[in-house]
């Protein structure tokens, strides 16, 4: 009686054909989330504003001011940044991730070599002394090649390596917003010791109109002509403003310090430097930014890093649902082996396909499930952060244009303020050296003008503050990678683009 043969491919077929179906039902969450943009910005546009939303101007923002004092101070500080070393290491491992994201869908192959010299052609140590003493010596040569795949059936491995590219892209974006940081950094650095120079320079002069009116006074009073009253009010007049101008010097020292510290250059060469170029230097003309707000939001690095968040953490999702399903493994090795006794050789070659190995999860205590769980929840998260990051930057924008249109619309008024103020110093001051104005009336005079003086500075550094915080607001130079203005000149960029895999 010939026995009853089972034929199993119908089976197999089925069970090809339910993983397939299942793998067809891994999903992940979409790998962009949309944000809520306003059509146009709500803020007065200050006019006329020279970039015009153009990216590459926007690159060559700092040389519009036609000072390459700053650009340099800039540059080194950027150069010498922790913040932007470490931005620039963080590409360095996310781009090792992503290496090996893209590996782990290929085939891996080892390669083996071995050598062995014993009494036995097993290498074993022989029943007895006796026994084993007899047999010759023999010498085992091997060496093979090992290969092993897990075939990536439900998109678990394609998935990683979609996230780790991902987060290789976030870490580019997060290295040019520590660069636009930095940068924004030194300037405001930079114009607040310029206009605590120029505000030296008044106090400078406030102190020698003062100690000139104290002098004269005193001798009026030694002649008999003032009161010795008056002459005391000119000498403690002279007195706070000799105080006030040791205190401003004070602060620009600081600020010069922190200048040395952002840069790292020595602070006699700082001091050389600085003192070649003018303080009173005046802010580029800032016109109209482009209407639409995702023209600028598209440049902002911090924008795009959350948005290649979102991408990441959608991956991530698809990655820890297919670890929930079969594993599929393929594995297969090539070898040689050769043994030698005496003048006697022989080899045996070999080779194997296989094992076929499928892995069913069937129980892990809900591991897996929860696992995936923490993904979507990571993935809500970071949609929650993207959304965020777009409305702090429409408010930063919509901030920085308030700030500097408010500005631009008090310069002329805190110009006229101190013109004016300075005639009427000037007329009083001749007046009490006629005798037709008191001492009091020329102080007043002088405390009006030193308080105009000093608002207009004020206002000269609140404006290049807003500049500065304009350009931050917009993304600085940068451009998101693809578009066709782009100029990502992020470390070793072009080798992020070569050592992609699979």
């Amino acid at each position: 009686m010939t026995p009853h043969r089972t034929n199993h491919r119908p089976r197999l077929v089925l069970l090809c054909l339910s993983l397939a179906l299942a793998g067809c039902g891994v999903t992940r969450p979409p790998a962009s989330a949309s944000a809520p943009i306003p059509a146009q910005w709500h803020a007065p546009v200050p006019a006329p504003l020279a970039h015009v939303g153009s990216l590459p101007a926007l690159a060559d923002w700092w040389r519009q001011l036609d000072d390459p004092l700053l650009v340099r101070l800039i540059e080194a500080a950027q150069t010498v940044s922790p913040t932007v070393a470490s931005a620039a290491a963080r590409i360095t491992e996310a781009r090792g991730t992503r290496v090996q994201a893209g590996a782990a869908l290929l085939p891996t192959l080892d390669g083996t070599l071995s050598a062995q010299r014993s009494n036995s052609p097993a290498g074993g140590t022989g029943s007895s002394t006796g026994a084993s003493a007899s047999l010759p010596a023999v010498t085992t040569l091997q060496a093979g090649l090992q290969s092993s795949w897990e075939i990536d059936l439900f998109g678990g491995r394609r998935a990683s390596r979609d996230a780790a590219d991902a987060q290789l892209q976030s870490a580019s974006a997060k290295w040019h917003d520590a660069r636009v940081s930095v940068a924004a950094e030194t300037a405001n650095q930079y114009f607040a010791e310029r206009a605590c120079q120029r505000q030296l320079a008044v106090a400078e002069s406030d102190a020698r109109s003062r100690g000139e009116t104290a002098r004269l006074t005193d001798l009026s009073a030694k002649a008999g002509f003032t009161a010795p009253a008056d002459a005391a009010l000119a000498r403690a007049s002279a007195a706070d403003a000799s105080a006030r101008l040791t205190q401003q010097g004070a602060q620009c020292a600081v600020l010069r310090t922190g200048l040395v510290a952002l840069t790292g250059i020595d602070p006699t060469e700082i001091d050389r430097q600085l003192a070649t170029v003018s303080a009173d230097r005046a802010l580029p003309a800032v016109q109209v930014v482009a209407s639409v707000p995702a023209q600028m939001l598209a440049q902002r690095p911090d924008v795009f890093a959350a948005e290649l968040g979102v991408a990441a953490a959608s991956a991530e999702v698809g990655a820890a649902e297919a670890d929930r399903y079969p594993r599929l493994t393929l594995q297969g090795s090539v070898a040689a082996l050769q043994l030698r006794s005496g003048g006697a050789r022989q080899r045996i070659d070999t080779w194997t396909i296989g094992p076929v190995a499928l892995t069913l999860p069937i129980f892990d205590g809900g591991t897996r499930a929860a696992n995936a769980e923490s993904a979507k929840a990571r993935y809500d998260e970071a949609v929650s952060q993207y959304r965020g990051s777009v409305r702090t930057a429409v408010r930063e924008v919509e901030e920085a244009l308030v700030n500097l249109q408010a500005t631009d619309a008090r310069t002329g008024d805190a110009d006229t303020a101190v013109q004016n103020y300075q005639a009427s110093f000037d007329a009083t001051q001749a007046r009490y050296q006629s005798g037709l104005a008191s001492l009091f009336e020329l102080e007043d005079a002088r405390r009006t003008l030193f308080a105009a003086q000093t608002s207009r500075v004020a206002l000269q550094r609140e404006r290049a503050e807003a500049w500065v915080a304009l350009y931050r607001a917009t993304g600085g130079g940068w451009a998101r990678p693809g578009t066709a203005l782009a100029n990502d000149t992020s470390p070793s960029s072009a080798q992020t683009k070569t050592a992609k895999t699979p």
